[in-house]
């Protein structure tokens, strides 16, 4: 697995993430072809991706104790995804090998920035969740879960965090990272979303996925502000460069996005939910307020669009300090 597997009596990651690792292959287009039209490829290059992954290497280089549940394939795909995390402090105990093909991405990217995204292979939707792998994740004081998980598993995870008390519960954090077309057959049917909308310690949806599967951009904070009380969490909408809406005790909130020069805006949800996950559920010495959590994650994620593909940008904590202090924002919240 590129890293020597670990003792199961070792303590688990402080966070652990549910979620691909894939391998994006990225293509830069002369222009994203309409139907029936062609496009010429200037450039193939190969990077790591997947939610999952990125999240857990966001968190990695923030400095955050994190393993991640995964699955790949036994192909050249999948040595790649493992070897890339290896090079990381991602605890890969329990990333699996399988005989399906590896999860990857072909995204077609044109001068402007454009994207579009092909996802092909059966590894990740081909993972299973063990009495072993589930104890283990319990054992995290954050548990993360894409919606492009297979919904057994994320069914599986719901029922037994929901099961145990407050006191032994790990925070859970849902990410509806896809729209509901996308992932029927594929990951977390809706009536399983239905419950992490309920449940769940932190739900963030992407501006495509909410409106997909709330109705609207309106409904779903409709829907949120009467569900996301201080009991259960805050729910986060994100517009990509439009910003942010933060749903919070019955509170609705609008945020800007910083300003940067974008390079590639790939994986900017996963780094702005991994910020949040640092800021909002794992600063328990120094309780942080949403809105200050909510502003170092867009500063996590502003970062990453500075560099090609999903991980290639994603910062230190340093450099998300140095970049929050010379706009004139409190680093420390």
């Amino acid at each position: 697995m590129g890293r020597e597997r670990r003792d199961e009596s070792i303590a688990a990651p402080r966070v652990t993430a549910v979620g691909a690792a894939a391998v994006d292959e990225w293509y830069a287009v002369s222009n994203l072809p309409e139907p029936d039209g062609g496009a010429f490829a200037r450039d193939v290059t190969a990077a790591p991706g997947g939610v999952g992954a990125n999240v857990a290497v966001a968190l990695d280089r923030l400095g955050r104790d994190v393993g991640l549940v995964s699955r790949v394939g036994d192909d050249e795909y999948g040595r790649r995804a493992t070897a890339w995390l290896a090079d990381t402090g991602v605890d890969t105990t329990h990333v699996t090998v399988g005989d399906e093909s590896t999860t990857r991405s072909l995204v077609l990217r044109d001068p402007v920035g454009e994207r579009a995204i092909v996802t092909t292979g059966e590894s990740f939707r081909s993972l299973q969740l063990d009495d072993a792998t589930l104890e283990r994740t319990l054992e995290s004081a954050v548990v993360f879960v894409t919606a492009y998980t297979p919904d057994r598993v994320a069914r599986r995870l719901l029922d037994a965090v929901v099961a145990r008390s407050a006191a032994e519960r790990p925070a859970l954090v849902f990410d509806l990272s896809g729209p509901v077309t996308e992932l029927l057959g594929r990951g977390t049917a809706p009536e399983t979303i239905h419950g992490y909308v309920h449940h769940a310690d932190l739900f963030v949806a992407g501006g495509v996925a909410a409106p997909a599967y709330f109705g609207s951009d309106a409904a779903a904070v409709e829907r949120l502000k009467r569900v996301r009380t201080a009991k259960v969490g805050p729910a986060v909408l994100t517009h990509g460069a439009e910003g942010m809406t933060v749903v919070a005790n019955g509170r609705v909130r609008r945020f800007d996005a910083f300003e940067v020069d974008v390079v590639d805006a790939t994986g900017a949800g996963d780094a702005f939910t991994a910020g949040l996950i640092d800021r909002w559920l794992l600063t328990r010495d120094a309780p942080t307020a949403i809105d200050d959590a909510v502003r170092f994650a867009a500063a996590v994620a502003a970062i990453n669009c500075t560099e090609r593909s999903t991980q290639a940008g994603l910062p230190t904590r340093e450099t998300v300090r140095q970049f929050l202090a010379e706009r004139g924002v409190d680093p420390t919240g």
